[in-house]
């Protein structure tokens, strides 16, 4: 039997969709993943327990799939059987994203868990090679994507993020610890403004970019034609150099789009074999929509 280490995000209803047998869902306390109500909700401190119930519910292997922080650790609320398992705990919360996520897969196997990754519990997230889409990509933009692949394999040589934006010969933004959703917001004009050329202020339009994406997605649609043609550069994907796939593959999904468009971006680039396409169909057709082109780079 599978169970689903779930966080938060649409990721872990993904997977659960995608099998014959419904998994067993764990969610950690304060991460509740969209469309899927928890088994189980348990806490870090009660990390060897959860395994305990796992084991006497016929549970062999596990899935680690959606976002999920970084919690302190609480001493007075670790029970007897996550306690031999602390010093490990505190390690990973330590280290950066990819090593965390070692000592987590480690912590499972250690205690006779199978590991599954999403995409292997559901291939159908990670897409073929290719142009998915109407738009092609522009002639500069394998260039693009070159350096696109350098930058984030610097950034993931220091568990530092999985995605950039490029223009031209250009590096606009790197990813940081708060996601490409943020990064990609930064890069929005308010209302009304002219397109960033940089990342400029961390947080100036956060907010108005949050209030245009939530308030309709038709006004982003207005003008497209136009717009496509004035856009430039790329979000570029990848995972990180040696990273353990069986967790934390970058992910773009339906969501992704009008974020890439508010940017100013021309399109998506994501290594093929390693970025989840969340609703490839609804992602394909968002872009359509938009003008925008998705290549899967192999």
């Amino acid at each position: 039997m599978l169970a689903l280490i779930a966080g938060e995000g649409a990721l872990p209803a993904a997977v659960a969709a995608a099998q014959t047998r419904a998994p067993l869902i764990c969610a950690l306390r304060g991460h509740v993943p969209e469309g899927l109500t928890p088994d189980i909700t348990f806490r870090l401190e009660t990390l060897g327990g959860l395994m305990e119930m796992l084991r006497a519910q016929g549970v062999t292997e596990v899935c680690l799939c959606g976002a999920i922080g970084r919690p302190a650790i609480d001493l007075g609320a670790i029970d007897d059987l996550t306690w031999p398992m602390v010093p490990r705990m505190r390690e990973a919360l330590q280290r950066g994203d990819d090593g965390a996520l070692r000592v987590a897969l480690e912590l499972f196997e250690g205690e006779g868990f199978g590991i599954v990754a999403a995409h292997e519990a559901a291939p159908s997230l990670l897409p073929p090679a290719g142009v998915l889409t109407e738009a092609q990509p522009r002639p500069d933009t394998a260039a693009e994507a070159d350096l696109g692949a350098q930058v984030v394999a610097e950034m993931g040589a220091a568990d530092q993020g999985q995605a950039c934006v490029i223009r031209g010969a250009r590096v606009v933004a790197r990813e940081q610890a708060d996601g490409t959703d943020a990064m990609l917001a930064r890069l929005a004009p308010p209302r009304g403004g002219a397109p960033a050329q940089g990342a400029g202020d961390p947080f100036s339009w956060a907010a108005d970019m949050m209030g245009d994406m939530l308030g309709g997605a038709a006004d982003w649609l207005s003008g497209q034609e136009a717009e496509a043609e004035a856009r430039a550069g790329i979000l570029y994907k990848a995972p990180k150099p040696d990273q353990d796939r069986r967790a934390d593959l970058p992910t773009i999904g339906p969501r992704t789009v009008p974020a890439v468009a508010a940017a100013g971006l021309a399109g998506i680039v994501v290594s093929a074999g390693g970025v989840i396409v969340l609703d490839r169909a609804a992602t394909v057709a968002a872009c359509d929509r938009a003008g925008l082109f998705l290549w899967v780079r192999g």
